[in-house]
């Protein structure tokens, strides 16, 4: 027994006669004929009654066909598994992000891309800039969003965003009043600092060195939004991206510039040495639009 055999039955039984199935087939009657008394000897029952020229359905013809199109059914889904992938890729992605840009930038692009892609199934996980890492050198994400305090090694790395970090401060703090602020303004400060391998904080903290000015540091997070969190509690001041903190201002935040410019650096990364599918290709091409909005 062979597929095609398989097909001509199908054809004969979905479209009632051997002329019809043959016409639809694009081969000759007696072509459909032969294919379905081989098939009869292989499988070792008659599928159909002949008499006067037609062919009618056994008993066994008709179970017979049930299976052949749940198999056809079968078929049919691996056509259109095999169209998504040709024109999408996998059909999922995997995203995995710092803090700072998973409640800020990959929204807005994973809201973008999904207009255009509605069936793709999207994981994302917030993880440390190192974890990031891992996931994405061990292919077990598509793509990861990470700060530049990383070691790239076994990731392709691409730089993503350049941003000048600003002064989060509780709306009712003095410093409030200012419109930017300097290194001696947060000398004895109460401070909510970065974690000391965050880069932005390092190059605070040589800012601060270089002018004697030393912060009373209350709490260090890996988190930005922890930091406007915290912020917004009153506990003290800190350094974060001024796109995390859009959503605390008007709520009992502000933010203030801050001179010398802290900029904080991010970089897109892929798995090493594979080239992406077409869907992971146009949710980059998202987050950079909105990387660059």
């Amino acid at each position: 027994m062979n597929l095609r055999q398989v097909e001509v039955f199908h054809a004969v039984m979905t479209n009632g006669t051997a002329s019809r199935a043959a016409e639809v087939l694009r081969i000759s009657q007696p072509a459909v004929s032969k294919a379905v008394q081989e098939l009869e000897r292989e499988i070792g029952f008659a599928l159909f009654h002949r008499a006067k020229g037609r062919m009618v359905a056994t008993a066994e013809g008709r179970l017979f066909f049930q299976e052949v199109s749940a198999s056809f059914a079968g078929l049919t889904r691996l056509r259109a598994a095999a169209a998504r992938i040709r024109d999408f890729g996998s059909g999922e992605i995997r995203v995995a992000c710092l803090s700072a840009l998973s409640t800020t930038i990959l929204p807005k692009a994973l809201r973008a891309f999904q207009r255009g892609h509605p069936d793709v199934s999207i994981t994302v996980q917030t993880r440390l800039s190192s974890e990031v890492k891992d996931l994405v050198a061990s292919s077990q994400f598509d793509i990861g969003l990470a700060a530049d305090e990383i070691d790239v090694t076994g990731v392709d790395a691409t730089a993503f965003m350049r941003q000048r970090l600003v002064i989060a401060v509780p709306a009712d703090h003095p410093l409030a009043e200012r419109e930017s602020l300097c290194p001696t303004d947060l000398d004895g400060l109460p401070f909510v600092a970065l974690a000391p391998e965050d880069t932005a904080r390092r190059r605070l903290d040589v800012v601060l060195a270089e002018q004697g000015v030393k912060p009373k540091i209350v709490l260090e997070t890996p988190y930005s939004t922890t930091v406007c969190a915290m912020v917004q509690a009153g506990i003290g001041c800190g350094l974060v991206n001024p796109l995390t903190a859009e959503p605390y201002l008007g709520r009992g935040v502000v933010t203030r510039g801050f001179e010398p410019a802290i900029r904080s650096h991010t970089l897109l990364l892929l798995p090493p040495d594979r080239r992406p599918s077409r869907i992971v290709a146009d949710f980059i091409r998202d987050l950079m639009e909105h990387a660059a909005a």
